[in-house]
């Protein structure tokens, strides 16, 4: 039985024991929304990383870059910026939604409707990008 001591989501399971402590997020909308958060900025991070890596081989010898940037024209690197893309876009969005969740009153009672909409409008612009952008890497 939930008193009014006990936090929301750590009453009476239906089952009739106690839910145990700490499971209030476990696999919801707010859990997840963080976790891909933070995937997609380690993965922008180290995208980046690579970026000013290869770029500052200009300074070795055009020889040296161009060698590099050959190398990333291959499927398997297509389908790299493809996930790349995928990344940016929905770290973006997310992103606005956490401001939103942050800034605006109604946004805590309004974050899974604003997390789907996140996933929503990610497959709606990512769907005819990727259609784009792979027959582009596997036309050629």
């Amino acid at each position: 039985m939930a008193t009014s001591l006990t936090p929301p989501g750590q009453g009476a399971a239906p089952s009739g024991g106690l839910k145990p402590a700490g499971t209030l997020y476990r696999g919801r909308e707010g859990m997840w929304s963080w976790v891909m958060h933070r995937i997609s900025g380690v993965l922008i991070f180290f995208f980046l990383f690579v970026h000013v890596l290869d770029t500052a081989t200009v300074r070795i010898s055009p020889e040296v870059y161009d060698a590099v940037i050959a190398q990333y024209k291959n499927p398997v690197m297509g389908i790299g910026e493809l996930g790349l893309v995928g990344a940016v876009v929905f770290h973006a969005l997310n992103g606005i939604r956490i401001m939103l969740v942050d800034f605006w009153s109604k946004g805590t009672v309004h974050h899974r409707k604003m997390f789907w909409g996140v996933v929503g409008l990610w497959f709606a612009l990512m769907v005819p990008f990727a259609v784009r952008h792979l027959m582009h890497v596997f036309g050629e």
